[in-house]
C-alpha cells in the first residue's frame, strides 16, 4: 500500500510542560480519510505541527508524498491544504484581499474556484474577516485550503462551529475531494459522528501516545464491547481484552474481535464499538 503521509516514531517534548509526544507512528494511505481523535490536550495539534514542520520534532520521521519536508520544500507545501481551529487569517483582511495574498503564495491558486466557494458558502467578499462568525471564518479557511488544488488536506477541528446542515454539506465536499485516488485527508475532530460518516481510518491518541490506529471496517465489523457481570468478567482471559471499565453492576470490555469473543463467552452481550465508547474505555478504563 502506498502512503501519502507516514509518521514514524515521532517524539516532541516541551521544557516547561509535562506533556510530550511519545514515539507516535501511523500512516495515511492515498485516497483515504483518517479521523484523528483524542481528548483536549492529547497532542493532536502538536502532531499536526510536527507533520507540517511548523515546530521541530525531537526525533522520528515524517514523510509526505514519500519525502521528508524541509523549510525549503515549497513544492510539497503546494500540495497541502491546511485549516486550523481558530484564526487562520488576519481579521482586517477581506476575502477579496485574501485571494490576492494566496495567489502570491500558491502557483496553482484558482481564483475562479475560490469565488465559487465564497458564493456557495454565502461569504461576503468585501466584509472584513473579523466581522465573520466562527462558522463563516471556518468556511473561508476551507475554501482557501481547497482553492490551490491540494492533494492532502490537514484539517484541525475544521467542522467545529458549523451548524449541522453546513457540517453535512462540508463532509460531502470532503468525500468528493477524496474521489481523486491521489487525494487524502487527515481530519482532527471532536465530533465523532462526522468521523464515523466519512473516515476510512481512525487514529486515537491519549497523553501524546498512540492508543490505536484502525480501519473503519475493522472498527465496524471486528472491534466490539462486551457487556458482562463481574462473575462473567472474572472468567475472561486478559489476552482477549484491550481495556475494561466498571459501571455500577456492569463491566464493559473492549475486545479486538467481537465475533470470536462472543463465541468464546456465550453469556455476554456483544455490542458495536462506537468511536466515543472506544475513547471512553481507553481513557477512563483500565488498559490490559
Amino acid at each position: 500500500m502506498d502512503y501519502i503521509l507516514e509518521v514514524h516514531q515521532v517524539s516532541k517534548s516541551f521544557p516547561r510542560s509535562d506533556f510530550s509526544l511519545d514515539n507516535l507512528s501511523f500512516s495515511l494511505p492515498y485516497g483515504a480519510i483518517m479521523g484523528f481523535v483524542g481528548e483536549n490536550g492529547a497532542g493532536k495539534t502538536t502532531t499536526i505541527d510536527c507533520i507540517l514542520n511548523t515546530i521541530a520534532k525531537d526525533s522520528g520521521e515524517v514523510r509526505l508524498f514519500g519525502r521528508e519536508m524541509s523549510d525549503a520544500d515549497t513544492d510539497i507545501r503546494e500540495k497541502i491544504g491546511v485549516v486550523y481551529d481558530g484564526d487562520n487569517f488576519p481579521g482586517f483582511w477581506t476575502a477579496r484581499q485574501l485571494a490576492k495574498v494566496m495567489e502570491g503564495f500558491y502557483v496553482q491558486w484558482d481564483n475562479v474556484l475560490f469565488h465559487k466557494y465564497l458564493e456557495d458558502f454565502a461569504l461576503p467578499v468585501n466584509q472584513k474577516i473579523k466581522h465573520y462568525s466562527k462558522g463563516m471564518t471556518m468556511k473561508l479557511a476551507i475554501a482557501a485550503a481547497l482553492s490551490h488544488h491540494p492533494e492532502l488536506l490537514v484539517l484541525d477541528e475544521a467542522t467545529s462551529g458549523l451548524d449541522p446542515v453546513m457540517r453535512d454539506e462540508m463532509l460531502d465536499i470532503l468525500l468528493d475531494f477524496v474521489q481523486e485516488e491521489n487525494h487524502s485527508i487527515l481530519l482532527s475532530s471532536h465530533i465523532t459522528s462526522d468521523l464515523e460518516k466519512v473516515a476510512d481510518y481512525i487514529t486515537f491518541i491519549h497523553n501524546g501516545k498512540l492508543m490505536m490506529s484502525v480501519s473503519k471496517n475493522d472498527l465496524a465489523y471486528r472491534y466490539a464491547i462486551l457487556r458482562c457481570r463481574e462473575s462473567q468478567f472474572l472468567t475472561m482471559e486478559p489476552t482477549d481484552m484491550l481495556a475494561y471499565r466498571k459501571r455500577d453492576y456492569q463491566i464493559d470490555v473492549l475486545v479486538k474481535d467481537g465475533k470470536e469473543a462472543g463465541q468464546k463467552y456465550k453469556d455476554v452481550v456483544v455490542d458495536h464499538a462506537s468511536v466515543d465508547e472506544m475513547m471512553l474505555l481507553l481513557v477512563k478504563g483500565e488498559l490490559v
